[in-house]
């Protein structure tokens, strides 16, 4: 469970390293003098000048930043960024939301070059296209005294009765229910081999463990695998198609909130906390389950950043448009204030997410032990 919890977080935090990146990037093209690229939020662990940037490794591990030579204020040099045409200022700053879907399309590539299944329901998807797939076994079980392992598929199940091909976890929990504590025999795929265990369900069972003691998920194989040559182009496909779909998802949100249909499901909501338990979820289900999982955050966290909100990316976009249209740059006291004041309710924002829904999702994570 606490390495499953490492990869999510880290994954995230590469994820803002990469954004920052693209800042970094873009106005390194510029000639902007980087002062400083951060790893973490102060204070500083270590670090070492390189190339007229100062590289830092800092100890609050949230996130990543650059800081930009005249970003700040109206600074009159040839290395700061005020300094440069507007254009180019926006490229700068939307060299973090570009850097997001780079990073999606590299993500999905590989997703399509290995393929990729995903939870589906029983009703869902057709038998021949999925798999029940063995997500957790309890502890003194008869899951795990018969030898089942986390990861295993299941294939069959036979007693002296029936025989049943597995397709369904319904259709094989009613097996088990008729079955009445008999012996039975389970066919499991386990790392491409097929495997014959011998199991005794339990008639007397608790409500969270059923008869044998396992946890069950249904799996279908959506994404197909294509040769290297191909991946990369059905990754920026489907990166085009997610973030369609994400920005019609927004847009149905915010219409039946204004039109009083009902506001989002608190379901949808998470902060970085909760993200990263689903993250670690998604470990659990296989690479490419956490590659389309963390491909698609990279997607929506590009489409949030370019919201014309102060604090973030598309907030600053909004103040450059504003300074193209009347000629002169907006005073820098009042974006210092538009910004913190919209800061301090993002981050208000996250800290009610966080306590509300994400706390209770790291509890029920601990409980499952997963």
């Amino acid at each position: 469970m606490f390495l499953t919890l490492l990869i999510a977080f880290f994954s995230l935090i590469a994820l803002m390293i990469i954004h920052e990146f693209g800042h970094f990037i873009i106005a390194k093209k510029f000639g902007v003098r980087v002062e400083e690229f951060g790893i973490g939020y102060p204070p500083r662990f270590f670090g070492k000048q390189f190339g007229g940037t100062f590289y830092s490794v800092n100890l609050i591990p949230l996130g990543a930043f650059v800081k930009i030579y005249g970003e700040e204020g109206d600074v009159h040099s040839a290395e700061s960024f005020t300094f440069l045409p507007i254009w180019k200022r926006m490229l700068i700053v939307a060299g973090g939301v570009i850097a997001f879907w780079l990073s999606a399309i590299v993500i999905f590539s590989v997703l399509f070059s290995i393929g990729a299944s995903v939870p589906v329901g029983d009703k869902d998807v057709p038998g021949s296209l999925v798999k029940v797939l063995i997500m957790n076994v309890a502890d003194n079980s008869p899951a795990q005294k018969s030898g089942l392992r986390k990861g295993d598929v299941i294939l069959s199940i036979k007693n002296q009765i029936a025989n049943l091909k597995v397709d369904k976890i319904e259709d094989f929990q009613e097996f088990l229910r008729n079955d009445n504590g008999l012996p039975v025999i389970l066919n499991v795929e386990r790392q491409g081999k097929n495997i014959e265990l011998n199991l005794i369900p339990r008639i007397d069972y608790s409500q969270n463990q059923g008869a044998i003691g396992a946890g069950l998920e249904r799996m279908a194989q959506i994404i197909d695998k294509y040769p290297f040559y191909q991946a990369p182009w059905e990754g920026l496909k489907f990166t085009f198609e997610v973030t369609v779909k994400s920005l019609q998802g927004i847009y149905e949100a915010i219409v039946n909130l204004v039109s009083g249909k009902g506001a989002p499901s608190t379901a949808q909501l998470a902060g970085p906390v909760g993200i990263t338990i689903f993250l670690a979820n998604a470990v659990g289900y296989g690479l490419g389950f956490f590659l389309y999982f963390i491909g698609s955050i990279s997607v929506l966290v590009a489409i949030f950043n370019i919201f014309p909100i102060p604090a973030l990316d598309g907030g600053k976009l909004v103040f450059l448009l504003i300074e193209k249209v009347i000629g002169k740059p907006v005073p820098v006291k009042w974006e210092q204030v538009i910004t913190a004041i919209c800061f301090i309710l993002l981050i208000s924002m996250s800290l009610f997410i966080t306590i509300k829904f994400d706390i209770p999702r790291v509890v029920d994570y601990w409980k499952a032990g997963i």
